[in-house]
């Protein structure tokens, strides 16, 4: 589905990525892996069309560089940023309803899934956004995204600083989508969960990937962990 060749992106003049290459499949978790400074944000962003890039992005065979954020996402990809973006002055229904797809007939999610994915959400419905825990937070900012109805969501960092139960939760939200054929790049520091849910890791290096395999090869891969990956 998505297939990015050849990836540079700049922040001004500072050269941040280095001809990143990586295949996202129909229905497949991938984690990007690597410690912090590493690229895995900027590719994320460059996929979305939010920093200067060059290389191809290809996504259901169609070329996907140079355009808006927003064209990118009518396209059917979903971005949850690390920032957790919620309104603050609107509820929690009101940030939901937002994410819909302007005209879409026939969403394959609706409040009531959202409601089902994460009780607590249903529990807050009328609190304002801007009140809630940075848990209560995360789980809106992912659900507001699968309002839009996307094929394929790029997720960063769902589990920073959230409480084990909320992991747990997170980790559960992710094997939801992958049953419901939606396929996912994860951006995550914590292996545990990473490894755990995906499909296909790649672990980043200085703006480029130095490892790709099954979870199962980066285990048994002792120096890419030790050299790009344990603190």
């Amino acid at each position: 589905m998505l297939n990015i060749d050849k990836l540079h992106a700049f922040y001004g003049k500072s050269h941040v990525l280095h001809g990143v290459s990586l295949r996202v499949g129909q229905g497949e978790i991938v984690a990007l892996l690597g410690r912090n400074g590493s690229g895995r944000s900027t590719t994320a962003k460059a996929i979305m069309g939010l920093v200067d890039a060059q290389g191809s992005l290809r996504w259901k065979g169609q070329e996907i560089m140079g355009l808006k954020t927003y064209e990118i996402a009518h396209l059917g990809l979903g971005y949850v940023p690390e920032s957790r973006d919620v309104f603050p002055k609107l509820t929690v229904e009101q940030n939901l309803m937002l994410g819909q797809k302007h005209g879409a007939t026939s969403a394959r999610w609706s409040l009531d899934d959202m409601y089902t994915l994460f009780p607590r959400l249903k529990e807050r419905q009328h609190t304002e956004a801007g009140v809630m825990s940075g848990g209560e937070q995360q789980m809106l900012t992912l659900c507001r995204t699968l309002m839009g109805d996307p094929d394929l969501v790029i997720i960063d960092e769902p589990t920073e600083g959230l409480a084990p139960k909320i992991v747990a939760l997170v980790g559960q939200y992710l094997q939801t989508l992958k049953a419901r054929g939606i396929s996912v790049l994860l951006i995550e520091q914590k292996l545990t969960i990473a490894m755990d849910v995906s499909d296909r890791c790649y672990v980043m290096g200085h703006g480029s990937v130095v490892f790709e395999g099954t979870p199962d090869e980066l285990r048994q891969n002792c120096y890419i962990r030790k050299e790009w990956l344990e603190v």
